[in-house]
């Protein structure tokens, strides 16, 4: 009984998913801006599971495409635009943030959040101020509306993580509208946009390990059963460089 009021039956699709921002926008001529974080929240008393969904899969990378979301917790999506061109100026396309329980594969809600990509932050107030919107008296919530019925039909393809590369997956019609079939892992981090904890972890010790007096050493203060040979320093610093080499990649 207590498991049933925890973790109630819910009808697929009708599960509120909230997701903040809810809009995208890459400038070209801000490299800082190529970069944007999606941040996913959980005030349900359960653990969700998450898959990220794109229109345009090629043009981003996504550093967790997949993931799990501990109870009254939140993570953050890492988003990269790989594709900045001027062909895609004020282009829109759309992320699916589709969620689910942990023991359970239908998709309990989804949340649609829109990326465009601008030549510059500065257009955003001019193409506003020069809209036929803007000089009609039109209100802005109804190009929104627009926008979203032209933008309903549209096809999501699965995303996978940045470190894998991007996967289109075939337009079949359950499976490219609704993200459902492929094998997704719900245990994958759910923290995105750093480092694992692990890998700082290892870092440190790699780092200790190098800072310890080498093995022969006399005048030393620190016991001689934490003195290091030469050998493992080196294998210390060797993997200190790989998992530098991790951390500035992501």
């Amino acid at each position: 009984m207590q498991q049933q009021s925890r973790q109630p039956d819910l009808v697929e699709g009708s599960l509120p998913v909230f997701v903040f921002p809810t809009e995208l926008f890459f400038y070209a001529d801000e490299q800082a801006s190529h970069k944007q974080v999606l941040t996913l929240y959980n005030p349900y008393e359960f653990a969700l599971k998450f898959k990220v969904l794109c229109t345009a899969p090629n043009k981003y990378a996504v550093v967790d495409a997949t993931g799990a979301v501990k109870p009254q917790c939140c993570v953050d999506i890492v988003i990269r635009h790989r594709d900045v061109r001027a062909c895609h100026y004020g282009v829109i396309d759309k992320f699916r943030l589709q969620v689910s329980e942990q023991s359970q594969r239908k998709a309990l809600g989804r949340k649609e959040v829109m990326a465009t990509l601008l030549p510059s932050s500065s257009s955003v107030a001019s193409s506003s101020s020069d809209s036929p919107a803007h000089h009609s008296g039109r209100a802005p919530h109804d190009d929104e509306r627009r926008m979203k019925e032209q933008l309903a039909d549209s096809v999501f393809f699965e995303q996978t993580a940045f470190q894998t590369g991007t996967l289109t997956l075939p337009p079949a019609e359950d499976t490219a509208t609704e993200g459902v079939g492929g094998n997704s892992d719900p245990e994958s981090r759910a923290v995105s946009g750093g480092p694992s904890l692990l890998t700082v972890l290892l870092g440190l010790v790699c780092m200790a390990a190098l800072m310890l007096p080498t093995l022969g050493e006399q005048e030393s203060t620190v016991p001689v059963y934490l003195h290091i040979s030469v050998n493992k320093k080196l294998v210390a610093a060797y993997v200190l460089g790989l998992l530098t080499m991790v951390i500035l990649r992501t």
